[in-house]
């Protein structure tokens, strides 16, 4: 027996691999060039978190129908990767249904259930493609979206149809073989799905056969690796990083603002609170606020690439919906596509970070910064926990706190809450003058 596909298996796995690792490597380092955070407390809340959220799917059947459908998606992820298992044994020792043997009966009843999965997942992404290019769903054709993010959309939907088809194919093309005795090849009781579709292929020859299970075995196995070196590159790459990002999410209650520490020390030591390390110098502060991706958290940049970008955070956020130009989704997008700029300028010898550029005024303009009402609907709402409002109030407090070009209104507002501790213009003892003035009314 010639053990050149071996070889042949060997080396794409191989090249596979390599390129999958140099691709790992590129992601962490540029999420790695966010500022330092420490999120591992409450270990027992994250683990909680991380298999209700990411393993559990729990946010996702805020809306039923796409829930099911992703669901099963989902879940043959999972499942059918087993099936790959097998089939990269197969590929390194030359064998061929190497587990049928050992489960006998059990076995069948496997490939059963992978064929189920197989229509589940053709039927999903059938009804995500109408979805997207036939009822447009609204915040599945938003402005962010033109161009190569919807492209992405639909070809990783593409290849997860091909892919299904080409297991149905061999399992097909595979049974006809097995009923007309050809050596090395199992006989299983019954697949249901692929029964279905032997008809196409019975008139064939035994050769034309072999040839095209064996095509539609290489095309699935190698599709699986291109897939899984082509994820890095999509939006899909939150299959994998939905479980480290909702591991790492914030666990403060929605609506808590995280202080500046520095500014909280100097704001304490000024109304003569203790402060630990008060007789220390004042480390010098880089900046305050965030104006590029190096200002931002390593969270906040992992959390822009694990973006599903199905637009769940746009379509709850208020400003968005009354035609302000703010977009949580792109924001995100925003703070992805900034990193691998940098990113691909570092690796090219280029200026990285100080290429002239920056993310706010390139990618994300004050204009929509000042539009968020800080209302948390865009956290809430996302399915894997990104926090988007965390890097817009890091934005603006570079804006207010470096540039000083906050809205008029603002600094009014600011600077009426410094002297009045409210909003308005009034002194504090007038405060409940309005009470005072209904009970009046009420005596009369």
């Amino acid at each position: 027996m010639s053990i050149l596909p071996q070889i042949i298996f060997l080396i794409i796995f191989a090249l596979a691999g390599y390129f999958l690792y140099k691709r790992v490597a590129y992601l962490k380092r540029n999420i790695l060039l966010g500022k330092s955070e420490s999120r591992n407390d409450q270990p027992e809340a994250r683990w909680k978190t991380m298999l209700l959220v990411a393993l559990g799917q729990q946010k996702m059947f805020k809306r039923l129908i796409p829930a099911i459908l992703h669901i099963m998606i989902y879940v043959a992820f999972i499942v059918i990767n087993l099936e790959v298992l097998e089939f990269v044994i197969d590929g390194l020792t030359g064998s061929h249904r190497i587990f049928a043997p050992y489960l006998g009966d059990l076995y069948g009843v496997a490939m059963n259930v992978f064929e189920v999965l197989a229509i589940a997942v053709l039927v999903s992404c059938i009804a995500f493609l109408i979805r997207r290019n036939v009822l447009r769903v609204p915040r599945l054709v938003k402005t962010e979206l033109k161009g190569w993010p919807a492209m992405d959309a639909n070809l990783i939907l593409i290849i997860e149809i091909v892919l299904m088809v080409a297991i149905l194919t061999m399992n097909a093309t595979d049974q006809l073989l097995a009923a007309r005795g050809i050596e090395g090849y199992v006989l299983l009781n019954g697949l249901f799905f692929s029964e279905l579709i032997q008809p196409v292929f019975s008139g064939l020859s035994d050769t034309a056969l072999v040839a095209i299970e064996r095509f539609a075995w290489w095309f699935h196995i190698v599709g699986i690796l291109a897939f899984a070196i082509y994820v890095t590159y999509s939006k899909h790459l939150h299959i994998f990083l939905a479980f480290p990002n909702t591991w790492y999410s914030n666990l403060k209650p929605k609506g808590e603002i995280e202080n500046m520490p520095d500014v909280t020390k100097e704001v304490n030591m000024m109304l003569g609170i203790p402060v630990e390390g008060a007789d220390e110098p004042p480390a010098e502060i880089a900046r305050f606020g965030a104006k590029d991706i190096n200002d931002l958290s390593w969270v906040n940049i992992m959390n822009a690439y694990s973006c599903t970008e199905c637009g769940r955070c746009t379509a709850e956020c208020p400003a968005n919906i009354t035609g302000k130009k703010l977009s949580p989704r792109k924001i995100m997008m925003d703070v992805r596509d900034r990193a691998e700029e940098v990113g691909k300028s570092i690796d090219q010898g280029g200026a990285g970070l100080e290429d002239g550029k920056s993310l706010l005024g390139d990618f994300i303009t004050k204009e929509e910064l000042n539009a968020c009402t800080s209302c948390n609907a865009c956290v809430e709402a996302c399915p894997v926990n990104i926090d988007p409002l965390s890097i817009i109030i890091q934005m603006r407090r570079y804006v207010a706190m470096e540039e000083s070009s906050t809205p008029a209104q603002w600094n009014a507002m600011f600077q009426n809450m410094e002297t009045s501790f409210s909003p308005w213009k009034f002194a504090p003892t007038d405060r409940f003058n309005w009470a005072d003035q209904l009970k009046n009314e009420e005596l009369k």
